[in-house]
């Protein structure tokens, strides 16, 4: 087999990447990096991404470190229908606004949200500051209704009419709160609907990487 995958399903571009492995049918070896065993940090993972995070793809030795990276590559190098990243010039420039938009906000605010509320405690022993999880909220919060307003006003993607891997990704971002105790199906309708588009789009495979995300949630008292 010639593309291997190093994940981890906490992550969520890790289940941005898996979900389209998954749906696509595209064969690939799965192995699991451990982060909470330092796996990430180890000598030969180090070899494979001196960045020491997940996911990566080795395709038949070619190394590829970002999940954007990762999904744009993948749309092009195999057979996957086109409404994943579509090849006319303005749909695709749609699909990459969001991408490029998400670096910073959906995906900063989403998992640091998490990061101050669940992981630093956790790692620390340190309970969070309530002042600090209370700010980095409302940011998330603030994008959440970006999303809400304006990605989803008037579509039932975020790009378009169709999924696309902006779709993946921003699910997979959306999710993580869940995980330190925010759903934002709560408060944002549009959100909670399309969540439910794309579970639905995505079954049995959206459910099956995002266990995970579930069992810590239910942790969470959600």
């Amino acid at each position: 087999m010639s593309l291997t995958f190093y994940a981890n399903l906490v992550s969520q571009p890790s289940r941005a990447v898996a979900l389209f492995l998954k749906v696509n049918n595209i064969p690939h070896e799965f192995k699991f990096v451990d982060m909470v065993k330092g796996e990430h940090t180890s000598e030969v993972y180090e070899k494979l991404n001196p960045f020491k995070k997940v996911p990566i793809i080795d395709d038949n030795g070619f190394i590829l470190r970002e999940s954007v990276g990762i999904l744009r590559y993948l749309c092009r190098e195999r057979n996957v229908p086109d409404h994943w990243y579509p090849k006319d010039s303005k749909q695709q420039a749609r699909v990459d606004e969001y991408l490029e938009w998400q670096h910073l906000d959906t995906r900063a605010s989403c998992a640091m949200f998490v990061q101050i509320k669940l992981l630093i405690p956790k790692i620390t022993g340190i309970p969070a500051d309530p002042e600090k999880v209370k700010k980095i909220e409302k940011r998330m919060k603030n994008t959440l209704s970006l999303i809400e307003n304006i990605w989803l006003k008037d579509k039932p993607y975020l790009t378009g009419d169709k999924i696309s891997i902006a779709d993946l990704l921003g699910a997979c971002e959306v999710e993580q709160p869940r995980m330190a105790g925010y759903d934002a199906r709560k408060d944002f309708p549009r959100i909670a609907a399309w969540l439910e588009r794309v579970r639905n789009d995505l079954n049995p495979h959206y459910d099956e990487v995002h266990k995970a995300v579930g069992k810590i949630a239910a942790k969470s008292k959600l």
